[in-house]
C-alpha cells in the first residue's frame, strides 16, 4: 500500500514480576514474538478502502471515501521472519471524496514520504502502518482554514489488525495518531492527536487468483 496506515513493528508487552525474597518488583523479560510470514513472495498487492475512513482531530472529523494504497511482499527469503513481524514499503496512501463535519468547509489530504506495513502473526495477527514525518497533510479551505500535519515531528506506527480471506482485510479501529494543528477560528488547535478509521481490502495484484496471507 502507498499513498493513504503506520516501519510497522508491534512488540508485546512486559509482564510484571514480584520477587517474594525480596519484595521488590522486577520486570520479566519480554516473550520474543512469534515467526511470520507473508505469501505469496514477490507479489504485488493493492489495498483499496472499503467503505469509508475517518480521520478525527477534536471537534473535526474528515471522511473520505476514497482511498489507495500499493506495494510488494518481500521476496524470499524475506517474506518470513522466525522472530518477529515481516515489513513491506507501500505507496503513500491517497485520499479522495473527502468531506468535513463542518459546515462550509472542504477538506484536502496528501501524502508523500516512505510509508511501510508490517504485519505480525498471532491471534489476532497485528499490523502497523508507519506514517513518515509529515507523511500525511490535510487542509481545510472555506470557513475554517485548518492545517492538519500527521506524524509531525517523527515517524509515527499506528496499530491495526489482519485478516486472512478472499480477498484479506487491514482495519484500524480508533488508531491514535500524533498530529499539530494550525489555523484560525474553528481549527482545532490544541488537538495533539487523531483518531484513524478504515479497512482496506488487499488483493494480490500480481496473480488475481491468489490472496495475500500471513501465517507462521
Amino acid at each position: 500500500m502507498s499513498r493513504t496506515r503506520t516501519a510497522l513493528a508491534l512488540g508485546m508487552a512486559a509482564a510484571g514480576a514480584l520477587s517474594v525474597a525480596s519484595v521488590t518488583a522486577s520486570a520479566a523479560p519480554s516473550p520474543l514474538a512469534g515467526s511470520t510470514t507473508v505469501t505469496p513472495a514477490g507479489h504485488s498487492f493493492k489495498a483499496t478502502l472499503s467503505g469509508k475512513a475517518t480521520l478525527k482531530a477534536g471537534s473535526v472529523t474528515v471522511t473520505c471515501s476514497v482511498s489507495v494504497s500499493t506495494g510488494t511482499v518481500p521476496a524470499a527469503p524475506g517474506n518470513h521472519n522466525a522472530a518477529g513481524p515481516v515489513s513491506s514499503p507501500i505507496s503513500p496512501p491517497t485520499y479522495s471524496s473527502c468531506t468535513a463535519s463542518l459546515p462550509g468547509v472542504t477538506p484536502t489530504v496528501t501524502t508523500s514520504g516512505a510509508w511501510s506495513v508490517s504485519m505480525q502473526d498471532g491471534s489476532p495477527i497485528t499490523a502497523t502502518m508507519t506514517v513518515p514525518v509529515g507523511g500525511l497533510v490535510l487542509k481545510t479551505t472555506g470557513l475554517a482554514s485548518c492545517t492538519v500535519t500527521a506524524a509531525p515531528t517523527a515517524a509515527a506506527n499506528v496499530g491495526g489488525t489482519w485478516a486472512n480471506g478472499a480477498p484479506s482485510s487491514l482495519t484500524f479501529t480508533n488508531a491514535s495518531v500524533p498530529v499539530k494543528v494550525t489555523g484560525g477560528f474553528g481549527c482545532p488547535t490544541s488537538a495533539t492527536s487523531s483518531v484513524f478509521n478504515a479497512v482496506y481490502l488487499v488483493a494480490d495484484s500480481t496473480d488475481p487468483a491468489q490472496q495475500i496471507t500471513v501465517g507462521p
